[in-house]
């Protein structure tokens, strides 16, 4: 989805005028960025999502996202390189649980003596980073089908 397409369905829900009032900007500059982009031939002005989206890429910071991610509540997790299947579906979910419980033996080494320190909570961060990777490449390998096709091929050719 385009950036102006995302305004347009918020601005279905949320009120331009209101956006405008709280930015301090005109109402018709806030309409402008629902609009496609002047040079696609429309009359839209350049909008703060595309204004990050060019940030991100002249700094290469993903810092940025997870800034953004972070304002709403959330995180931001990179996209995970493509998991390719090799025919052998558990391992790679065994893979998946050592991961878990390495970011838990991190925590539990770390809440040993009952505080954790900020370089301890570093180490969190980042098993929990890891964590979430490896499981998110795992969860887009099972949404691109690559699972099926190796389970397809071990059970044979069909049978009319």
């Amino acid at each position: 989805m385009e950036s102006h397409e995302v305004l347009r369905e918020i601005f279905k829900k949320t009120s331009a005028k209101q956006i405008a009032a709280d930015l301090q900007l005109s109402l018709s500059l806030i309409y402008k960025w629902a609009e496609p982009p002047s040079d696609d031939s429309g009359s839209g002005a350049n909008n703060p999502l595309d204004r990050v989206g060019q940030l991100i890429k002249a700094t290469g910071d993903a810092r940025i996202a997870q800034w953004v991610a972070e304002q709403t509540g959330g995180f931001f997790i990179r996209n995970p390189a493509s998991l390719n299947h090799t025919g052998q579906l558990i391992p790679l979910t065994t893979g998946i649980v050592e991961e878990f419980a390495d970011m838990l033996t991190t925590i539990a080494t770390s809440a040993a003596d009952n505080k954790i320190t900020p370089e301890e909570a570093k180490k969190i961060r980042a098993r929990w980073e890891d964590l979430k990777s490896v499981t998110e490449s795992f969860v887009r390998a099972c949404e691109s089908g690559n699972f099926g096709e190796v389970k397809s091929a071990a059970e044979g050719p069909e049978k009319p």
